[in-house]
């Protein structure tokens, strides 16, 4: 027999808070749904390893659902759905809602970069019967994590005759990888005195990428010699080529399940693509909204969105106002009515480093999307501070949605911090609070997520959206 609950029980029950393992909650119908959802989000992760990438991807799935070119002449209705691309590196998708855009809009603003790292402009050289290239490292990494680990080859080049060659070599079984080396633990002695921050520097994450010399010939620089050939057969690039590239190494592995329980992903670019992926469905899978639904997946999060293709540029509010001109109305009579969930990941507990984190105020996987009021570090600075008035709306919208969500911080107060693309939304008057998933390992190669949480995530951007 059942034990009647107590009188305290009662009032815990109803006056206390006590976020749940989603497991715990969900039906099995509905965890299955959740474990086949991320089917399509780990091939996403595996495919989509670059902004670049990340953009493709959803133009093409945005053209199979029937959106189409936006054009800043047309006149659109309810249930028009529309994208525009900036310059390969972002991409703005918008469903047309049965109210007139005077009530403003929900935006829904991901990243699609994440932590990597880059070539530079003159990077090929060659070192002791080696060649290599040189990097400059993305976003914030703890760059020993990039040693020893197989890398591919991703981004575009602009031959000298003006022909745009896209890249990508490391990714099928049958290329080649790369790798930055590292010492011996026999060897690595003076190494190990370095502090962890130090232990490689940004000088040393140097791409080890041939080791034959051209043999047609004596002299110095064969090895490197013997790479351009190959790069000018297969390709026809010539080094000075190197000087007008976006090129990006990335980690060589694909998504896989992680735990005996499948229950987690492990994959490269959860930051912030966990949360890109399941707002691009949300948009392609919304029909006839009632405040029109426009969603956004930005470069340059990772560099502090500046530049002409991060949100503190002024490409989505020129987007808005050539929204308002078909009404008749400015932007800001649109942005100062809008509502914004800026999908971004935050920092899940991780009970092997308990210290860093305020355990009443952190996130945890399989506790669902999960709400952060405020971002920033020290006195909340770089931070845009949702509102109460908003929270309280995000709140109802997700308990009448009945999804599962939690609130977090990004660690312990002076204990560090971060920032997402919030703030500068909110610079435009529009109402926005941060909604994301729960990551382990954030900015490695290898990060880790819950896949409850993924679909929790995706349950929400698709009730903010009706």
């Amino acid at each position: 027999m059942c034990e009647e609950k107590s009188a305290a029980d009662l009032l815990k029950e109803k006056l206390c808070m006590n976020p749940q393992n989603a497991a715990q909650i969900l039906q099995d119908d509905e965890i299955e749904k959740a474990d086949m959802f991320c089917e399509g989000y780990k091939k996403f992760l595996s495919q989509c390893k670059t902004e670049r990438e990340a953009t493709a991807f959803a133009e093409a799935a945005a053209k199979k659902a029937g959106f189409v070119p936006f054009s800043s002449s047309k006149k659109y209705k309810a249930g028009d759905r529309i994208y525009t691309i900036n310059r390969g590196k972002a991409i703005i998708l918008a469903v047309f809602g049965k109210r007139n855009l005077r009530e403003g809009v929900k935006i829904v603003a991901s990243h699609i970069d994440a932590p990597r790292l880059d070539l530079k402009p003159v990077p090929l050289y060659e070192d002791s019967d080696l060649a290599l290239l040189k990097t400059h490292y993305y976003g914030g990494i703890k760059k020993y994590q990039w040693t020893a680990i197989p890398l591919s080859l991703h981004g575009v080049m602009i031959l000298k005759n003006g022909k745009s060659l896209q890249v990508s070599i490391g990714e099928k079984e049958s290329e080649p990888k790369f790798v930055i080396t590292d010492l011996l633990p026999h060897l690595g002695a003076e190494q190990a005195k370095r502090t962890l921050s130090q232990g490689i520097k940004g000088e040393e994450l140097n791409i080890l990428i041939g080791s034959r010399p051209f043999r047609s010939d004596k002299g110095s620089d064969l090895v490197k010699l013997n790479v351009l050939k190959l790069l000018n057969d297969k390709y026809g690039i010539i080094e000075e080529d190197f000087l007008s590239a976006e090129l990006e190494l990335v980690p060589a592995f694909g998504a896989s399940d992680i735990g005996f329980d499948r229950s987690m992903i492990g994959a490269y670019g959860h930051d912030d693509r966990v949360c890109a992926y399941p707002s691009l469905i949300a948009a392609l899978e919304c029909k006839a909204p009632e405040v029109t639904v426009v969603t956004v997946l930005t470069d340059k999060e990772e560099t502090g969105s500046d530049g002409n293709t991060g949100l503190n540029s002024s490409y989505l509010k020129y987007f808005i106002e050539d929204l308002a001109k078909q009404e008749g109305l400015e932007g800001r009579d649109i942005l100062s009515r809008s509502q914004c969930l800026s999908a971004d990941v935050n920092a899940a507990f991780d009970p092997t480093f308990p210290s860093v984190h305020e355990k009443m105020n952190a996130s945890y996987l399989n506790k669902g999307i999960v709400v952060t009021k405020y971002t920033g570090s020290r006195g909340k600075s770089g931070t845009s501070d949702a509102s109460a008035e908003f929270m309280g709306k995000v709140r109802k919208l997700f308990d009448d949605a009945g999804i599962i969500w939690q609130v977090g911080e990004l660690g312990k107060v002076d204990e560090g911090g971060g920032g997402t693309v919030a703030q500068y939304i909110a610079n435009l008057n529009v109402d926005v609070v941060d909604v994301g998933v729960a990551v382990l390992s954030m900015h490695s190669p290898y990060e880790v997520v819950s896949k409850l949480d993924v679909y929790m995530a995706y349950k929400a951007f698709c009730a903010f959206a009706e």
